[in-house]
Formats: structure tokens, C-alpha cells, sequence
């Protein structure tokens, strides 16, 4: 069964998708630490970094549903703070806005717009890096550049694993619809119990002989590969060019902050 979820455009030709897993590891993580470390009122920095991921998108030639529909992992954090908005003090930033007889204060709103900000440039980044570049690249990337081996290692055995777990959740939902099972009434809960039992013990049953047939291949801990990229020169330009326009967005807005 073919199945792919997690870096299903990453094999496409533009110009971000070319580029080394090195460069756009650490181009998207500075861009993250400079925005996460940016105050909340540089309302002009944190516009020049979503220019910065706007125009990266264009080029990367990555659907927008596909960018859009993985973005909404930021829904549940912004809800979070929302609700919470109404409780927050009001004379830290100075007064707030009366709604209906519920006070909206304006710290609040600041806080709610620091996390929708910072969060949407943090998963766009994320969302840029995963799509543009394939998992082992992205994992061999990490490995040269000096990433704790413990961490790539269970990065990418949960990554390989997934697909055991839904191509065995798969064949088992086969399995169910070939004896007419409908699953509308609540005691059909039952049967959908035991198949979430079934498929934890078919998938770790399997993992285990799969690993098994690692170890009899030679399997040391260490993924070797026969690609041996290098890290070319337009691949430096290329991440000294878009840090630049990440600091100077970061310094002008800061000023822009002050004045």
C-alpha cells in the first residue's frame, strides 16, 4: 500500500527544493530564534519576516492548501490564549475595551498577537523545511551538523515506523469494510476497541522483526548513505542573502518600535 503524509512535495525542482539541507536548516532556525527574540510591538520586523517566508513560499512552487491546511496546528495555542485575554490586567499596558460588559485589556491583545506572530513564523519556517527537503536528507543534514546522534536516531525510526503503523491500519480497515461493517451505532465501539488493540500488536509485532532484519544486515545504529552532498557556494550566498534581509527587517522594525 502507498501512502504519503509527511513530505509529500519535498521531491519537487525549485530553487528552495535544490538547496542544501544544511543551509535551510540553519537559515529557517535563525529566522525562528530572531523572531521568537523580537518584542511583540515591532510590528514592522515581524512584517518583514513573513515577506521573507511569503517570498520563499512563491518559490518553493509548494501548493497553498497544502501550506495552509498543516498551518492550523497554530489554532488550538491561539485559542488558548484567547480565552484568556478578558482575565488579563488591564493597566499594564493602559486601559483596554469594554465588549458587551466583558473588558478586553490591551496587554491582553498584545499577548495574543505575540503568539499569533511568533507561532505563524515558527510552523511556516517548520512547514518550508519539511516540505522542500526529503526526511533522510533532512535527517543527514542534522547528523553534519553536529545534531546529539540519540536524537536524529529516534527521529527517524518514529519516522519510518509511522508507515508500519498505517500500512497496518490500513490493511486492518480493509479487512473491516470487506465484512460490511457500517460502525453507526455506539455498541460497534466494541469492535472499534479491539481493533485499536489488534493494530498496537500487529505494528509492534512487526517493528520488531523489522529491526530484527536491520540487525542481520550489518544495522550499528548509524544510517549510511551513498550521498555525499556538499554544500556548494550558492547555497552560502544564498542563506547570507536571506539573513541579511532577516536582520535588517529585525533592526528597522525595532527602530520603527522606538519611534
Amino acid at each position: 500500500m502507498r501512502h504519503s503524509y509527511l513530505d509529500r512535495y519535498s521531491n519537487l525542482d525549485s530553487p528552495v527544493h535544490r538547496l542544501d539541507a544544511r543551509a535551510k536548516i540553519v537559515l529557517f532556525f535563525t529566522l525562528t530564534v530572531v523572531c521568537v527574540t523580537t518584542p511583540a510591538t515591532a510590528y514592522y520586523a515581524f512584517g518583514g519576516y513573513l515577506l521573507v517566508l511569503l517570498v520563499l513560499l512563491l518559490a518553493s512552487r509548494l501548493p497553498l492548501k497544502h501550506v495552509f491546511g498543516r498551518s492550523l496546528i497554530v489554532v488550538p495555542f491561539v485559542l488558548m490564549v484567547a480565552a484568556f485575554i478578558p482575565f488579563l490586567k488591564t493597566d499594564v499596558i493602559g486601559g483596554g475595551y469594554n465588549l458587551g460588559g466583558i473588558t478586553v485589556s490591551r496587554s491582553g491583545l498584545l499577548v495574543l498577537w505575540n503568539v499569533v506572530v511568533k507561532s505563524s513564523v515558527g510552523v511556516l519556517s517548520t512547514i518550508l523545511l519539511s516540505s522542500t527537503t526529503p526526511f533522510g536528507r533532512l535527517l543527514k543534514g542534522f547528523e553534519r551538523l553536529k545534531a546529539p546522534h540519540i536524537f536524529t536516531t529516534i527521529a527517524a525510526f518514529m519516522y519510518r515506523y509511522s508507515f508500519v503503523l498505517v500500512d497496518e491500519a490500513m490493511r486492518m480497515k480493509q479487512a473491516r469494510d470487506s465484512r460490511n461493517f457500517k460502525g453507526k451505532w455506539i455498541w460497534d465501539a466494541r469492535a472499534i476497541g479491539h481493533m485499536i488493540g489488534n493494530l498496537f500488536m500487529r505494528s509492534y509485532e512487526r517493528g520488531e522483526r523489522v529491526y530484527l532484519a536491520m540487525l542481520a544486515r550489518g544495522y550499528d545504529g548509524r544510517a549510511r548513505t551513498l550521498e555525499g552532498e556538499k554544500i556548494s557556494a550558492p547555497d552560502i550566498l544564498f542563506v547570507i542573502a536571506v539573513m541579511t534581509l532577516v536582520v535588517l527587517a529585525r533592526v528597522l522594525g525595532s527602530r520603527g518600535m522606538l519611534l
